[in-house]
């Protein structure tokens, strides 16, 4: 007999989360931290291309940037991984081969996550069969939100599997889930499911990542951590496009969590335009002047 895991959490206080973000936005990284600061966020963020009018070439094309960020600087950290949709996922891994880049692909019928059990499967397999090394599911919320808990558990139980040796990424959408309480109980959802990360949002919602809700969401994998010895990761994503504010994450990451959480393997950005911001103000502390805005590309 199956026993029911148990998801009860306690509630949030909404107003002691909120100060401690704002708090912690306002800490500051000296200048000559800054630049490792920056090379940091750059190997934390997963490039992503999610567009119907995506092509193999706009693939590749995100490819070489996700390889080599900065052209003419080899030291400069690769990212984390790109992100397509399945259909293009062997296109991204012939084209990061023998790179440290992830390819990441989105599934289980994203953005809104409304299809069968075995469409959901299938969209999963089908990614990791093409040489996907991450997955990126997306919960349905209209069953979380319905009460149906037990439902959205043995999905992402269920996608865990069919990702074989690829990392789960479970996209909760936050700015669905209307509360703190409703958000921190999808954190535990996910997390007894078998999540490898938790990730805030597809992007396509606003609101997106905020920081409260990633200071919830590493305050939950903390607790996690604590209490079962699983080290989670998080994602940040949607919505953070400057790079003063991905080091306050990287703030909030390291005072939250600890040294621990400072690596890709457990701190993603998915934020494609926050590259470019990043490369401008790190070529400033090197040069003294900002580069030309439009000396990165469009991505």
């Amino acid at each position: 007999m199956t026993t029911t895991p148990d998801f009860r959490v306690p509630p949030v206080d909404a107003v002691a989360l909120e100060t401690r973000a704002v708090e912690l936005a306002t800490r500051s990284i000296k200048k000559d931290s800054k630049r490792r600061g920056l090379e940091l966020v750059a190997a934390m963020i997963d490039l992503t291309t999610l567009e119907g009018m995506d092509s193999p070439g706009k693939v590749r094309s995100l490819c070489r940037k996700a390889v080599r960020p900065l052209p003419g600087v080899d030291a400069f950290p690769s990212v984390a991984a790109v992100c397509v949709y399945p259909d293009l996922v062997a296109t991204a891994v012939d084209a990061v081969a023998g790179s440290s880049v992830q390819v990441a692909s989105v599934a289980t019928a994203f953005p809104a996550g409304r299809s069968s059990m075995a469409v959901k499967l299938a969209d999963t397999r089908e990614a990791v069969a093409a040489g996907a090394t991450e997955i990126d599911m997306v919960i349905d919320r209209g069953a979380f939100l319905a009460g149906r808990c037990e439902q959205v558990f043995d999905e992402v139980r269920r996608v865990k599997e069919a990702c074989g040796d690829a990392h789960l990424k479970v996209i909760l959408e936050t700015g669905e889930l209307r509360t703190y309480d409703n958000v921190r109980k999808a954190l535990r959802i996910s997390m007894l499911g078998g999540a490898d990360f938790v990730k805030t949002s597809t992007g396509k919602v606003s609101p997106a990542s905020t920081m409260p809700v990633v200071l919830l969401m590493l305050e939950a994998v903390r607790d996690h951590y604590l209490e079962t010895g699983v080290r989670i990761g998080v994602k940040a994503a949607g919505g953070i496009r400057a790079a003063k504010d991905a080091l306050r994450y990287l703030v909030m990451v390291n005072e939250t969590c600890g040294d621990g959480w400072m690596d890709p393997a457990w701190f993603r950005f998915g934020a494609s335009s926050l590259l470019n911001d990043v490369l401008m103000q790190w070529v400033r502390l090197r040069d003294g002047v900002y580069p030309r805005p439009d000396e990165f590309g469009e991505d």
